[in-house]
């Protein structure tokens, strides 16, 4: 059975919400698009709105879908979806109440080849890239 993780992709002008998973577990210490495992009976959306509300602690609204990938995690096919998200501010003055990472940054979306980046990420990340320089023009 093929799984389906989604992934988040807040914008603030050609920076890009990106956190740190907290360092236990397979890609723990790494940075990351915020996002996780659609679960049973569940659209993408409405991972994307729930996944975001229990990492960050803030609802979110759901844009177009902005990249796609699949890989493999533990022998087993999993399908990764990008959605581009609007956040209802950007956690600097309001901070995110984080459950999953240690920290979160906006990150100019040119730098994310420099950081520690899940693998998983960094295949729908030329997407993200091309999708980001189209709408800050």
């Amino acid at each position: 059975m093929t799984k389906v993780s989604i992934a988040c992709i807040a914008l603030d002008g050609k920076k890009v919400l990106v956190a740190h998973r907290n360092p236990q577990g397979q890609m723990g210490g790494r940075w990351e698009f915020p996002g996780g495992k659609v679960e049973q009976g569940e659209s993408d959306e409405q991972a994307v709105v729930r996944e975001f509300s229990e990492e960050f602690g803030v609802s979110v609204t759901v844009g177009n879908l902005v990249a796609s990938s699949e890989f493999q995690h533990n022998g087993q096919t999993v399908k990764l979806h990008a959605y581009r998200i609007y956040v209802p501010h950007n956690g600097m003055e309001t901070e995110y109440v984080l459950s999953e990472h240690t920290e979160y940054a906006w990150v100019d979306v040119q730098e994310i080849p420099n950081l520690y980046f899940v693998d998983s990420d960094l295949k729908i990340y030329n997407d993200v890239k091309e999708y980001v320089m189209r709408e800050v023009q």
